[in-house]
């Protein structure tokens, strides 16, 4: 079946010294041939590179170069072309109109991407870490993507399917011979297969916390009283005169988020309105919020003044912070100005709060005390949530699918534990291979593809 060609700017929005246009499909060379003054591409070798102009009629709209890649080595696995032009927006939308005029038709969102995956070219997984590899925006996130696009997920998928899918074969013969009451999958052998992948199931889920912090990266909430130090301690993090830094309370009022990049990983630093009781209505707003980001926040920074003579009402937020999901770090600050001791206050924060793991710190951001101190505890956090898993999931996609495809499997495990009737066991073990494919796009819909790609830049 002939496949159209589509076209679009795969270069980023905006001016630049090169612009490069992607077509691809059975007449992406023709097409091309046709506004083309240089080579007759229907005669040149694939992965060449030749100049000319692209014209409309008689205009000559740029001085170009275009590479030509033939199927099936390309991409999309089909004939695919590139043409590379000044990266003038206007001259990039005076090409597209001329190949437009001339058969070829816009891209959609993820088309190309689309057509490698419907092609075979890639599997479900690997195209979505393109999109992953794309919007990386740290070492960490790119690693993990990277890793997933050579594979990585799918080939430990394939290989718990292929063993899997075995047993079904076996199972479904039985059914072939169900008069004559005979077994060909070995029921123990089934069991201590589902009992392996069951532990990699759970293992590449645990991963799940690790890959979504590298991916996302660590939500860190800067919580404490007015006046603790917030906008400091953030302008300091960041090396920049970020926050507002004041000694009126209450100048933080709405929450300022921030990415800074620690060892290759990214936290997300979150400055909220300092945490108080208090009838001015803008600074209630703040306070909630501030509340809100801590709820989601996977690292809590609460700091403390050092001279505080009255600790009891930072206990009290305390309690009502803490969880046991949430790395806590308590930084004693403003330590340039004060010398008092706080080992008496951690020992009454962790006694009233009855949390023994609580990390404190004595740190002031003015001087730069102890912050490296506390930007390892960060890293620390990340190391933390490592897994043994080789392959790290970073999709909720895939760990959803992970999820049902665990309980798929203990559907089995019951099913052959209970010696359910064959037909029933078949059932089963099917839908364990059915959620397991749903990773690869082995079983999909449409639905969930047209979701996928559309979340592409157009032109990839």
């Amino acid at each position: 079946m002939k496949q159209d060609t589509i076209c679009a700017i795969a270069t980023a929005n905006g001016m630049g010294a090169l612009g490069i246009i992607r077509l691809s499909g059975d007449d992406a060379v023709e097409i091309t041939n046709r506004v083309f003054e240089g080579k007759n591409l229907a005669k040149v070798k694939s992965h060449t590179v030749h100049y000319g102009f692209i014209k409309d009629g008689n205009e000559s709209i740029d001085e170009v170069m275009v590479t030509v890649f033939l199927a099936p080595k390309t991409f999309t696995t089909e004939n695919s072309v590139e043409i590379s032009y000044h990266g003038s927006p206007f001259i990039g939308k005076k090409i597209l109109e001329v190949l437009l005029k001339n058969g070829a038709r816009m891209a959609k969102a993820g088309e190309f991407t689309m057509r490698a995956f419907m092609n075979g070219r890639i599997d479900l997984s690997q195209a979505e870490s393109i999109a992953d590899l794309i919007a990386s925006e740290n070492e960490a996130s790119r690693k993990v993507a990277l890793k997933q696009l050579k594979g990585g997920i799918t080939d430990e998928i394939s290989i718990l399917r292929t063993d899997l899918l075995n047993f079904v074969s076996l199972v479904e013969l039985e059914l072939d011979f169900a008069e004559e009451d005979v077994e060909f999958a070995d029921r123990t052998a089934l069991t201590a297969l589902l009992n392996k992948i069951e532990l990699k199931l759970k293992s590449l889920i645990e991963s799940f916390t690790y890959g979504n912090a590298l991916k996302n990266g660590v939500a860190v909430a800067i919580l404490g009283k007015p006046n603790a130090g917030k906008s400091t301690l953030l302008n300091a993090l960041l090396n920049e005169e970020r926050a507002i830094v004041s000694d009126i309370a209450g100048t933080t009022r709405d929450t300022i988020e921030e990415v800074i990049h620690i060892k290759g990983n990214a936290f997300r630093l979150i400055d909220t309105a300092g945490l108080r009781e208090t009838t001015d209505e803008i600074e209630k707003i703040g306070v909630e919020k501030a509340k809100e980001k801590s709820d989601k926040a996977d690292i809590l920074i609460y700091l403390m003044d050092a001279a505080s003579t009255d600790i009891s009402e930072d206990i009290a937020m305390l309690k009502s912070l803490l969880r046991d999901d949430l790395e806590t770090v308590i930084c004693f600050t403003k330590m340039d100005k004060n010398s008092a001791a706080t080992h008496s206050f951690e020992e009454k924060i962790k006694a009233e709060t009855g949390q023994q793991s609580l990390k404190f710190l004595e740190i002031s951001a003015k001087e730069n005390v102890n912050l490296d101190e506390l930007k390892n505890s960060l890293t620390h956090f990340v190391e933390s949530l490592k897994t043994d898993e080789n392959v790290v999931i970073t999709n909720q996609r895939h760990f959803e699918a992970l999820q049902k495809s665990l309980q798929a499997v203990k559907a089995v495990e019951d099913a052959v534990t209970e010696k359910i009737t064959t037909e029933l066991l078949a059932y089963e073990l099917r839908n364990a291979l059915e959620y397991l494919g749903e990773i690869s796009g082995e079983f999909t819909n449409d639905e969930v593809l047209g979701n996928i790609f559309s979340k592409f830049c157009i032109g990839k």
